[in-house]
């Protein structure tokens, strides 16, 4: 037999062990957002805890295995060369599939990924084989693919969309009426009735239903098939028992134990579900290979003659590949980066308070939350006032100091209660789900429970539910991508294996051993990526004028230091027709004007924050940032404008005009120089000098303009120069009268109690 497949087995076993890695990067999300979210056991508890349930939780996954050898095709349909060639294209598409989103940060699906991965090698691989077929049409592609099952399969995993957000909003609003956001108090009466009832449904669904997919239930069947009444009660009965018992020894709350559990249950019920995305393809494979093995030894017989009906019989899976797979999940868990920038989306979503909102948003989730929005009034005309206050009265917040959006990202995302019920919701559906052997999307369940569960809390509220559903739909897109990507690349890629396997194989395992290191070096480098020396930060500190002062001044330099550069940039850009440093410059000034924005966006925090009698920094601090926008609208018209005359191609300017910008440039220089170190410094003291000189280029700018009228009147003969020279010394003009102001503001109110420094001459 050809070594071409003992080398593919080989790669497949690698690769699998690389999609372990890349698949549980984008899966961690599934069973720790909300251990991590409510903040409520720290962070090496959650990895314990999360590391023991999917170890454990792989000697649950046997009973899935099917799924990779008979889920999605009819293996007697195919021969062993067919089936090496599928495996193989599946396994290199569904690393770069996964990796791709891992690297973006985004949550996607590993079983959509598998399950499309294999539809779409297997359909190319079937009509490859049609139509080398002189008896066989297009319409007997059913007998190849199994129909049934994969439809079965692909129509749980829509459905666990709808399903997971609507139990998740509705057990979510339940719970919020029984406790409310001031939940303390009444969890003391009923929190271990609560959470008794959440440790039942976590401990039977999880951990007796999800004992169906394991090979040890036969040896309890008889115990359990029956008494399903008795032990859902007994349970209750000690868990109610040790509620009680937890919570009068300990005097917390036992929702930290439903959190524990639940983070245990549902990473249990992850391995147990989705350990057949990452193995069950290269079991399959190493099956295959050992029958064709034997067969060729015994026989003779060429893989191209081989069928591959001994895939159709139940295997067992080994144990011992369990369990080296499930160390691989754990190793992972606790090392890899990218579940860390994959987490970061869901709790963005679902954040109670206000947080950076990651995604924008766009006209279909401006039409949700507008639909959404009129269902709301149309409701409220209807049930009655009474009861919409007493429903309003459970969903009141307490009230508490408002934090800015980066000290909310440092707070607890939300309650216990919604953790509680984001685990035990989650959990429950992906265990019913394993005991029928349907490999549900474990990220489509949690992340849409999730979901239900903040929009039931009124985390969506009118300042953040545009930006909220904006960042649902576009995962949920990327869902319908996974699915449309994976089914064309598995596709393509085994056409390719299947034209020149010898040739292919390689090239292909090259191009991914390349990509993946090339995405693993870009996120490495994005996420080492400190805060910029220049970079802008909030004033949160001082309530006074004069802290105010102080803390706005290291934002003021940096505003004038990037500003000079930019300013800079832009002149020496048109005087070389630089493109490319135009284009960079375009990026640089939309960098700095979004931060002058978020600047602007924490003005509600700075106030709210403020005492009584520090009114008036207020008011200076709000000119400030007026004054900074100012500045930064006029270089983003300078980059935009000079970037575009260059870009369309148009006639450069004339010497003297570039010479006249120099001298502009200059003097421009010079001023934002001597500026940058008086606020860098704190030498308030010197600042008129510093407003003479602004005057002074101000002056210049002016005489610039008359100069250019009067060769427009008789020498200048392109309308788009005329165009471009105007509005950039026009635009010039401005920028300096907002210095101005600025400067100005500074020198009214600066007080000379403080210690001033020398401005560096």
């Amino acid at each position: 037999m050809d070594n071409i497949y003992l080398y593919m087995l080989i790669a497949i076993v690698i690769l699998a062990i690389a999609d372990i890695v890349v698949g549980v990067s984008n899966d961690a999300i599934n069973f720790l957002n909300s251990a991590i979210g409510s903040k409520a056991i720290s962070m090496k508890t959650i990895m314990i805890v999360a590391s023991l349930g999917i170890f454990i939780g792989a000697v649950f996954s046997s009973g899935m295995m099917e799924v990779a050898r008979k889920g999605i095709f009819v293996p007697a349909m195919f021969n062993f060369q067919d089936i090496m060639y599928i495996f193989m294209a599946v396994m290199i598409t569904d690393i770069l599939l996964l990796d791709f989103f891992n690297t973006l940060g985004l949550p996607t699906s590993t079983t959509v990924s598998i399950v499309f991965n294999l539809l779409g090698a297997a359909v190319v691989m079937s009509l490859i084989k049609i139509s080398a077929s002189e008896t066989q049409t297009f319409a007997d592609l059913s007998n190849y693919i199994n129909t049934k099952k994969a439809i079965e399969i692909i129509r749980g995993i829509v459905m666990s969309v709808f399903i997971a957000f609507t139990v998740g909003a509705f057990v979510q609003w339940i719970s919020r009426m029984i406790f409310t956001f001031q939940y303390e108090k009444k969890i003391k009466n009923f929190g271990a009735f609560f959470g008794a009832f959440c440790l039942t449904a976590i401990t039977y669904f999880i951990f007796l239903k999800g004992l169906k997919g394991s090979p040890y239930y036969k040896d309890i069947k008889g115990l359990i098939e029956g008494n399903e009444i008795f032990i859902i009660l007994g349970s209750y009965l000690v868990w109610l028992v040790v509620s009680f018992v937890f919570q009068a020894i300990t005097k917390k709350t036992i929702l930290l134990i439903v959190i524990a559990v639940g983070t245990f249950g549902l990473a249990l019920a992850f391995s147990g579900n989705d350990l057949v995305n990452f193995i069950g393809v290269p079991m399959a494979a190493f099956h295959s290979y050992e029958a064709m093995q034997d067969a060729f030894l015994s026989s003779g017989t060429l893989p191209q003659d081989f069928s591959m009906a001994v895939l159709s019989k139940k295997m067992p899976a080994e144990p011992e590949l369990l369990f080296i797979a499930g160390g691989i999940m754990v190793l992972t868990l606790w090392f890899s980066k990218k579940a860390k920038s994959v987490a970061e989306t869901e709790l963005s979503l679902s954040r109670q308070g206000d947080t950076h909102e990651k995604f924008q948003p766009n006209m279909l989730s401006r039409g949700v939350v507008k639909g959404t929005s009129w269902l709301s009034y149309a409701i409220s005309a209807i049930v009655p006032k009474a009861t919409q206050e007493k429903i309003n009265k459970s969903f009141e917040k307490p009230q508490v100091a408002a934090l800015t959006k980066d000290q909310s990202i440092d707070a607890p995302a939300f309650d216990m209660i919604r953790a509680s019920v984001n685990l035990m919701v989650a959990g429950v559906l992906i265990a019913i789900a394993t005991s029928m052997k349907l490999p549900l999307s474990t990220t489509y369940v949690t992340f849409m429970v999730a979901m239900g569960t903040s929009f039931a809390d009124r985390a969506w509220g009118r300042e953040s539910a545009v930006y909220r559903v904006a960042g649902v739909l576009n995962v949920i897109g990327g869902w319908f991508g996974t699915a449309l990507g994976a089914f064309l690349a598995a596709g393509f890629v085994v056409f390719l294996i299947q034209w020149n396997p010898k040739v292919m194989t390689p090239i292909l395992l090259l191009i991914t051993a390349g990509l993946l290191v090339r995405n693993y070096l870009a996120h490495k480098k994005s996420t080492n990526k400190v805060a910029e020396e220049d970079s802008l930060s909030t004033t949160e500190e001082s309530s006074s004028v004069q802290g105010v002062i102080l803390e706005s001044a290291s934002n003021i330099a940096s505003v004038v230091k990037r500003g000079n550069k930019i300013y800079t940039v832009a002149v020496k850009g048109l005087a070389k027709q630089d493109l490319s440093a135009l284009k960079k410059n375009k990026k640089q000034v939309t960098k700095l004007s979004n931060e002058v924005d978020d600047l602007r966006d924490n003005i509600f925090y700075f106030i709210k924050n403020l005492d009584e009698s520090s009114v008036g920094a207020s008011n200076f601090y709000i000119n400030i940032l007026g004054y900074l926008q100012d500045m930064t609208q006029s270089l983003e018209y300078i980059t935009k404008i000079s970037h575009k005359h260059i870009n369309n191609n148009h006639k450069n300017l004339k010497f003297s005009q570039i010479k006249e910008l120099q001298e502009i440039n200059n003097n421009l220089d010079n001023l934002f120089e001597n500026t940058r170190i008086a606020f860098e410094t704190n030498s308030f003291i010197g600042i008129e000098k510093l407003i003479n000189e602004n005057s002074a280029v101000q002056t210049l700018v002016r005489e610039k303009i008359n100069k250019q009228v009067d060769r427009t009147r008789t020498e200048e003969s392109s309308p788009k120069n005329t165009t471009l020279y105007f509005s950039l010394l026009v635009e010039t003009k401005d920028l300096l009268k907002a210095n101005a102001y600025l400067l100005n503001e500074y020198n009214d109110s600066f007080d000379a109690k403080i210690k001033p420094a020398t401005i560096s001459k």
